[in-house]
């Protein structure tokens, strides 16, 4: 139970849902990305602290949370981040939620 109380508090940051919205799609917002396909190795975290307009280590701070509650991946390319949603982890937290209200 404390895994989906994590979860929920992952969740409760209007920046952590405009992270997974935008990745939910991210090839409409984060075309412009140089390094690779936003929707094959995910998103660089520098487009993410732009797009949000925040401290890159804020951004971080958010990213890791949201990948803590298994609702984000990360591969690591050289020195970059590249973050993309887990939509089976995202799934299991829906599934719960249904179950559980």
């Amino acid at each position: 139970m404390s895994d989906r109380l994590e979860q929920s508090k992952a969740l409760a940051n209007e920046h952590r849902i405009a992270i997974l919205e935008w990745l939910a799609n991210p090839w409409d917002h984060f075309s412009h990305q140089v390094t690779g396909d936003p929707r094959e190795i995910g998103v660089c975290v520098t487009l993410l602290t732009e797009k949000l307009g925040m401290a890159q280590p804020t951004v971080s701070r958010h990213l890791e949370l949201l990948r803590r509650a298994d609702f984000l991946t990360v591969k690591r390319i050289g020195k970059w981040a590249f973050f993309k949603r887990n939509e089976a982890g995202i799934a299991a937290y829906k599934d719960w939620l249904n179950d559980s209200l």
